[in-house]
């Protein structure tokens, strides 16, 4: 394509060629305001500017590489989660926004249970941050430990951390295992859950760029909510909150592993915004 000197013109030119090869064509405003540094209010005000050889470059190489599958996320290095920027890149699952209806419900679950704002909460296969951090800046007053099995996962989680000014202790492990030593007020976690059946399934921009570790488990899925609902019992404190991500055939299931580890605990499955099951929440009162 003829390379555009206005701002107006490399968008739609990039829109018109993602959309040729089936990708969004949002991704192209995305990519353009990354490049610029630029807000979307921003942008809007200066579609009419005229953009210099070297920045057309390389908007043009990052709308490319898209368009063969990388994830925009890895292109501009970053993702927004219920308000803020995180870094993310290859060695973290990219934040969705199905995991900010979990901090959601917990925040409101949280406010109820311990109106002093003071929870220890753990946050448990943690990736990039996203759920310690946001519970520790919406609440500042409460106690995070995050835990992960990837110690490249932690190096990202605690850039975050510094970046957003979140006080999160991080622990390298297996689960539960580093938080064994302690009773919590509220357990959350979004451990991969997709059956490696299911891998065909998925778009090439998750299945070829985000790391299987943090998308598959076996069972069906299930693996990691059985190992955490045979570690977590000893673990919640009275009152306690226990939250998960699930998948959306895994309500049922989920369900009854919980009930069946908090036999007293009001167990409870919450459909996202696409009512899909998405989380599955145990309150121990």
């Amino acid at each position: 394509m003829t390379k555009s000197r206005r701002l107006f013109e490399a968008l739609n030119g990039a829109s018109s060629f993602l959309k040729s090869k089936g990708r969004e064509e949002a991704v192209a405003r995305i990519l353009l305001q990354h490049e610029l540094g630029l807000s979307h209010a921003g942008l809007l005000s200066a579609m009419r500017d005229e953009m210099d050889e070297a920045a057309f470059e390389r908007f043009w190489c990052k709308v490319e590489q898209h368009a063969t599958g990388i994830p925009v996320q890895h292109l501009t290095g970053t993702e927004e989660f219920y308000g803020r920027t995180f870094e993310v890149n290859e060695d973290v699952l990219i934040p969705r926004p199905e995991t900010e209806e979990l901090v959601e419900e917990t925040l409101k679950l949280a406010a109820e249970l311990f109106p002093d704002n003071s929870p220890s909460i753990a946050d448990i296969g943690t990736g990039s941050g996203i759920i310690a951090i946001t519970m520790k800046c919406e609440l500042p007053g409460s106690r995070v430990t995050a835990t992960d099995i990837s110690e490249k996962a932690l190096a990202m989680a605690k850039r975050n951390a510094e970046q957003l000014g979140a006080e999160v202790d991080f622990q390298l492990g297996d689960l539960a295992e580093p938080i064994r030593d302690r009773k919590w007020d509220i357990v959350l976690s979004n451990p991969p859950y997709i059956a490696h059946e299911e891998a065909a399934d998925l778009a090439d921009t998750v299945h070829d760029y985000e790391p299987h570790s943090a998308l598959f488990a076996d069972n069906n899925g299930l693996a990691l909510y059985e190992k955490m609902a045979e570690q977590l019992p000893p673990l919640l404190n009275k009152p306690g909150i226990i939250g998960f991500e699930i998948g959306y055939q895994q309500g049922a299931a989920v369900e009854s592993l919980l009930k069946t580890a908090f036999p007293d605990g009001k167990v409870y499955i919450k459909k996202d915004i696409n009512s899909n099951d998405r989380m599955a929440f145990c309150i121990i009162r």
